[in-house]
């Protein structure tokens, strides 16, 4: 059972469409706290933008306790894994049949398709950047969850924080 923030982190990799084409978005969830630590895009399926995202979230939240992924290729990758081992973060990772483990990183890219992506329709890597990264500014600082007491996920992961320091 997810107590805290900073106990499981996850991640999974999520297609973002465009007029032409698509761009892969990779973010790191805290999953007690639904917070984006931290997100990159990328117009190829390489490992290097996953694990720029992973060395970010660790760098301004620390290392949880576990770090929870899919299967995908990306996030089974020698340079991903070497950094989680390299923090002391154990992996646990999806396997087939178990849905519930990603549903709420899964809500985020729902929820960031429909309310940004598809409504934008963007031409460019850039404009997609900046109109992703707005999105999700608003959905960590300005969207309250009614699962979080009402709190936006980043209010509710730095008042999580204060409680158990």
């Amino acid at each position: 059972m997810i107590e805290k923030s900073s106990q499981v982190s996850c991640t999974i990799i999520a297609y973002i469409s465009m007029r032409k084409g698509f761009l892969y978005l990779v973010a790191i969830m805290d999953l007690h706290s639904r917070t984006g630590l931290s997100w990159r895009l990328s117009n190829s399926m390489v490992t290097y933008f996953c694990v720029a995202a992973l060395e970010e979230a660790l760098d301004k939240y620390g290392p949880p306790e576990i770090f929870n992924t899919d299967q995908s290729s990306l996030l089974t990758s020698q340079g991903f894994f070497k950094v989680l081992q390299e923090n002391g973060i154990p992996i646990s990772m999806d396997g087939r049949g178990c849905w519930m483990d990603n549903v709420f990183i899964e809500r985020l890219w729902r929820s960031l398709e429909y309310e940004n992506v598809y409504l934008n329709a963007y031409v460019t890597g850039s404009g997609a950047r900046a109109g992703v990264g707005k999105w999700l500014k608003f959905y960590n600082s300005v969207r309250p969850h009614i699962s979080l007491m009402d709190k936006t996920p980043g209010e509710f992961y730095r008042d999580n924080l204060q409680k158990a320091a």
